[in-house]
């Protein structure tokens, strides 16, 4: 017990929020950390022992789980969006966050607060202790401990529903403890791929392993063979497996820099709907989303009209996909893609949805997240420069190996900047009027 514990103990001198921000990653961080531990390491013991400490918090309240390799986060902010159209009050757990951890725990789109996020770390700490001491499976880690940060906080702030994203996999996430009442799978690709496995047969198949007997599992349009390997696992479990790729349809009507429109055929009702995030893997994701939505009216889990499911994507708000900023008289859209197949969906929806005269391109990575593929696919942008960077992150990937993996590829000449701000500002500078800062 370290002294800011002790005087804790003793009742004084309780944690800021920064002192419980840091608390939280004082634990095993696999996300943050160049090391991560074997997929046959990873278990769910420690994470049960850890919600029996706090009464299982995560059974309390009926939950929606999503998972996937892309578009699982965007689809879990568009289900929340249209249950809170609906009139229901909705928790929404999501990582990894942008700026801030508190972005990961929200009730609707409304982060968790300072305060009370600094409460509910004292209030869930003790249990890490004792889990630490008589668990035998060792201190929990960070992402462990925010998901049950998130449960207790759903409990205790009494929400209707929770949305929970996926952290890493599925069949050994630590959001994989709770009895959802339906699942939804959005496209699989390959990501994590030393983790999880190097087919898509193999990553598939961990993604399944969210699929719960008896319970609906709603499926993105997939490749044969994942599709084949989730349409398995859901006939093994009884699970009702709703594959939208031969359930419903949908046609895009128009599109802009900032929203679109498409129609949609669905299992209960044909929309005419708007849509504030742009890319045609956007519908995709929408089209699970409805689904989702009109399944639990199906079941009578929820009450979802089809103007909720109008007015709910029409006010979905989910930043850093996609989204154009202007930055000293400059065009900037920022994207967070993060494997081949993003930058893929990137490049097309740049083509499609935009005009402009150059690119000016600024790419930074992560270790294990393959940027040679991802700049094999930005390649087709024929940017005027890119602007390599290293951000804060951890495992973030040194802006001269960056630079090094642009040789070779028709990218343009290629600057380093050790921090994202110096590229940003180096961008802006040398792009003329007219130009796309990415």
């Amino acid at each position: 017990m370290n002294e800011q514990e002790s005087r804790e103990g003793q009742g004084a001198v309780p944690l800021d929020y920064n002192e419980a921000v840091e608390r939280v990653m004082l634990l095993a961080d696999f996300e943050r950390s160049r090391h991560s531990p074997r997929h046959s390491a990873f278990h769910l013991e420690r994470m049960r022992l850890l919600l029996d400490q706090l009464g299982n918090p995560h059974l309390a309240t009926v939950a929606v789980h999503i998972a996937g390799t892309d578009g699982k986060g965007s689809t879990a902010a568009m289900v929340t969006a249209v249950l809170e159209a609906a009139g229901y009050k909705v928790g929404l757990y999501t990582s990894p966050h942008l700026h801030r951890l508190t972005e990961r725990i929200r009730v609707g789109f409304t982060p968790i607060s300072r305060s009370k996020f600094t409460a509910l770390v004292s209030q869930v700490w003790p249990a890490v202790g004792k889990v630490t001491e008589n668990g035998g499976y060792g201190e929990p880690t960070t992402f462990e401990f925010l998901t049950a940060l998130a449960f207790t906080y759903f409990q205790k702030t009494r929400v209707d529903f929770q949305v929970i994203e996926v952290g890493l996999g599925g069949r050994l996430d630590a959001t994989n403890l709770i009895q959802p009442s339906i699942c939804a799978i959005t496209r699989i690709n390959k990501d994590h791929v030393a983790i999880l496995g190097e087919s898509l047969e193999e990553i598939a198949t961990e993604k399944a392993g969210i699929i719960k007997p008896a319970t609906p599992v709603v499926v993105a349009p997939q490749s044969p063979e994942v599709w084949e390997v989730i349409r398995g696992v859901a006939h093994e479990r009884g699970a009702l497996f709703i594959d939208i790729q031969n359930k419903v349809r949908w046609e895009k009507r128009t599109s802009g820099t900032n929203s679109q429109t498409f129609h949609l055929d669905s299992l209960n009702d044909s929309y005419e709907l708007t849509l504030p995030l742009i890319g045609d893997h956007q519908i995709d994701n929408a089209a699970v989303s409805v689904v989702v939505a009109e399944t639990m009216a199906n079941l009578g889990v929820a009450k979802v009209r089809s103007e909720d499911v109008v007015t709910g994507l029409k006010n979905v708000r989910w930043p850093g996909r996609m989204q154009v900023l202007a930055y000293r008289g400059r065009r900037v859209l920022v994207d967070g893609a993060h494997n081949p197949s993003a930058a893929r969906r990137l490049v097309e929806a740049i083509h499609n949805y935009y005009r402009y005269n150059r690119v000016v391109l600024i790419v930074g990575g992560l270790s294990g997240h393959g940027i040679d593929g991802i700049l094999d696919e930005l390649a087709s942008l024929d940017s005027v420069v890119v602007v390599a960077v290293r951000t804060r992150h951890p495992r973030s990937i040194p802006s001269i190996e960056v630079a090094e993996a642009v040789k070779g590829r028709k990218l343009g000449r290629a600057v380093r900047f050790d921090t994202v701000r110096e590229g940003l500002a180096y961008a802006v500078t040398t792009a003329e009027e007219g130009d796309l800062v990415v």
